[in-house]
């Protein structure tokens, strides 16, 4: 006897279990047919089809509780967002008391270096006074070569003073000021303007803000 082909094996199966239930488990057995009009189909294996496997395969649904933007999540993330609030305060406090406490020590430091170049100064004043007085009892008409000489080494001298900050305060013809200014002596003269510095007895510097020396001046009232 022929074997059945496994079309005909299939038609009586479904025709056996036409409305039946299907069982949870169907087991297909398939074995060597015999050849038909269409293509040769050679089987030689068992195949299992288990419903319940659909299930397993199945992706598991997420538990609420862990679902992105549940409310325990956005609980963490705010306290997250006011921790970085209040480190990056705390950031910019710091940094700002940082950059105030460097800017007082530099001002400090810079003051203490400019206390000690005036003192340094004060002592050079007196030659310049000197050097002054020399030269103007130089006649400009009949100078000599060494008295041009001490011309150029003035100058140099005054040059390299300005440089640093030393600068004469120049002051005939303004309005006296105690804050640079020590009157010596006070004449009245209707013709000359009030509270005028009209003289310079010895002259004043001033030390880039600072005053290096007063200037002592007469003053007429």
């Amino acid at each position: 006897m022929a074997k059945r082909s496994m079309n005909e094996k299939l038609k009586n199966l479904k025709e056996e279990k036409e409305g039946d239930k299907l069982p949870k488990e169907q087991i297909i057995i398939a074995t060597e047919g015999d050849e038909s009009g269409g293509t040769n189909v050679n089987v030689a294996e068992e195949i299992n089809i288990d419903p319940a496997d659909a299930d397993k395969n199945r992706p598991k649904p997420v538990p609420k509780k862990n679902r992105r933007g549940s409310k325990q999540l956005q609980e963490a993330l705010e306290q997250a967002k006011e921790l970085a609030e209040g480190n990056k305060e705390k950031y910019t406090r710091l940094l700002s008391e940082f950059d105030n406490m460097r800017s007082r020590n530099e001002k400090e430091i810079s003051g203490m270096a400019d206390k000690g170049a005036m003192e340094a100064l004060e002592k050079i004043l007196p030659v310049i006074d000197n050097l002054e007085r020399a030269l103007d009892g130089v006649n400009q008409d009949e100078k000599t070569a060494f008295e041009e000489g001490i011309e150029k080494i003035y100058k140099q001298l005054m040059d390299a003073l300005k440089d640093i900050g030393v600068e004469p305060m120049d002051a005939v013809g303004k309005e006296f000021d105690p804050n640079f200014h020590n009157a010596v002596i006070h004449e009245e003269d209707e013709e000359q303007g009030e509270n005028l510095v009209t003289e310079e007895m010895q002259k004043g510097y001033m030390f880039k803000d600072s005053v290096l020396r007063h200037a002592m001046v007469k003053v007429v009232n």
